[in-house]
Parts: structure tokens; C-alpha cells; sequence
């Protein structure tokens, strides 16, 4: 194996869906309060990270939210399973095509860094027929901190492929500027891909070694990928 690719999901293989309004109501069940969600910036943060900061504005401690958060998962992932069916995710231009093809590539392993808790990660990508192509990942569920999750997922993916990936030769791919940010942290290439909230001129200032308007074209997404 000569690449590791880090794919995030919300914003860059996937868009749309349930997830959000399940959070919410979650949220309110569990803690009862979702804060103030309507206008919270989401990007680019762990599930861990964004219950914290939005429980922490309503007033309730650390210790309160750390009691609840395994209530919250529970809530948020059974609401997440009933909904998705009849609320799909849609998949971002050429993901399918691009995924496929790097499976067939000889040295070039594939998986996941995501804010999503690893079983959310896994409906919403199983929903779209996705989370075969993902052996391994970095999880919100495992570090409420993303800039931890490339270290993690670099180590499972060095336990499944039995190789030492350098960080230069692992790429963390991404739609917002903390996706960049966590692959710097590790000394890892970044691609920022424009089909989330960020534009390409917002996604430049964060400084990753490319920025892609998208990934549908397959043969311009592979040659930047495996620089």
C-alpha cells in the first residue's frame, strides 16, 4: 500500500438526510433541550463536539452532558435507522465511480475520518450503499477532538493492511476548513472538495495541497488524490 485516503462523509460523499432533525429530537428527549440548534454551525465537527457546545450554552454542566451522552447515541442512532429509509441522503457527483476505482488500484487503501459516531457513520453510508468500500475509519464516537481522529485512523488502517502509512502519504479529503486543519495536525496531505458549505476561495484560505469543485471527474479527482 503506497496511499491512505481519509474520506469525511457529510458535505463530501454525502449531502441532505435525516440526521439533523433525528440529533434534535434526540437531544430534546434526552436532555430536554437541543439548545440553540436552528443557527449552530455544524462543520466540520465531531457529533461529541457539537452536543457539547450546544448543551453547554443551555446552561448544563460537563458532568450532565457526559452522563447523557450514551442515552443520546442510543436515542439519536434508533431515530437515525427509522428515518433515513424514508428521508435518503443524497450521493455527492461522482463519489460511486471515484470509490470504485480506487478499490481496483493496487496500493491504494481506502477509509474514513469522520465527526460522525461510528455507527451513525455506518447508516448513513450503508443507506447509500457506501460503507463497503470502508474498512477502517476515525470516528466522532472515538475523540470528541477531530484533530485526534487522523492518528486514529491512520493506526486501524496500519492494524487492517498490516503497513506503516508515513503521514505524507496518507490525504484527508474534506469540504470544510477543520477537515484541512486535521490533516495538517498529523502532517498528512489535504484535499478540500467544494460541495458542502465552503467555496473554493473560502476552502483556499485554509491552505490544503488541493482544492476540487467536486469529484466528478474521475480521472482529475484520482491524479490529485494520488500525487
Amino acid at each position: 500500500m503506497n496511499h491512505l485516503l481519509l474520506f469525511d462523509i457529510d458535505g463530501t460523499l454525502l449531502r441532505g438526510g435525516p440526521a439533523k432533525k433525528a440529533f434534535e429530537s434526540a437531544m430534546e428527549s434526552v436532555f430536554g433541550t437541543a439548545g440553540a440548534i436552528a443557527g449552530h454551525d455544524f462543520s466540520g465537527k465531531t457529533d461529541p463536539q457539537i452536543a457539547r457546545e450546544l448543551l453547554g450554552a443551555a446552561g448544563l454542566s460537563d458532568g450532565e452532558i457526559d452522563d447523557g451522552l450514551p442515552a443520546l447515541w442510543d436515542d439519536y442512532l434508533a431515530r437515525l435507522e427509522v428515518d433515513l429509509p424514508r428521508s435518503p441522503m443524497t450521493v455527492l457527483p461522482g463519489v460511486p465511480e471515484l470509490l470504485g476505482h480506487l478499490e481496483q488500484l493496487d496500493g491504494v487503501a481506502i477509509g474514513l475520518l469522520t465527526g460522525n459516531i461510528v455507527q451513525g457513520a455506518r447508516l448513513k453510508l450503508g443507506s447509500a450503499g457506501l460503507m463497503s468500500h470502508f474498512p477502517v475509519g476515525g470516528y466522532g464516537s472515538d475523540s470528541e477532538f477531530r484533530e485526534d481522529l487522523p492518528a486514529v485512523a491512520i493506526e486501524r488502517a496500519r492494524r487492517n493492511w498490516g503497513v506503516d502509512f508515513d503521514p505524507g502519504a496518507v490525504v484527508v479529503v474534506g469540504d470544510t476548513p477543520r477537515d484541512v486543519a486535521c490533516g495538517q495536525h498529523e502532517g498528512t496531505r489535504t484535499v478540500a472538495v467544494a460541495t458542502g458549505r465552503f467555496d473554493e476561495v473560502s476552502l483556499a484560505a485554509a491552505g490544503p495541497d488541493h482544492v476540487l469543485p467536486d469529484m466528478a471527474d474521475l480521472q482529475g479527482t484520482v491524479e490529485v488524490l494520488l500525487q
